[in-house]
């Protein structure tokens, strides 16, 4: 009889350690379903979110002059992911969000700093 207990505790074992592959594919499928279902917004957000990042931090660098490094503590709460990079030459300021959206606000004299493409 000890010998059945054991030989049945361990064959659950295995049968529990051939299920981890099922139960991650399983979250897997899930989180692309709901990120397929999500999609628009999510981009949606992670477009505005750059392009609000471009456009402020265009105007802090090159109307008020600041350094990109102090305009990147000028991003709102959330922001977080989204990277800055300046380009001197052309006066403009490009944002990222991972993978998702990308946004270039550049200065135009008499315009302030505008989004690209512009047309004006």
């Amino acid at each position: 009889m000890a010998n059945r207990s054991r030989g049945t505790r361990h064959g659950t074992r295995r049968a529990r350690r051939r299920r981890w592959p099922l139960w991650l594919a399983l979250a897997a499928a899930v989180l692309a379903g709901l990120a397929w279902h999500f999609r628009a917004p999510i981009a949606g957000y992670s477009g505005i979110a750059a392009a609000y990042s471009a456009r402020v931090a265009c105007s802090c660098r090159f109307v008020a002059g600041r350094s990109l490094d102090d305009c990147e503590k000028d991003k709102l709460a959330g922001m977080e992911l989204v990277t800055l990079t300046e380009d001197v030459e052309n006066r403009s300021v490009t944002a990222r969000f991972p993978f998702l959206a990308a946004e270039t606000a550049t200065l135009r004299d008499g315009y302030g700093c505008v989004m690209e493409p512009w047309e004006g």
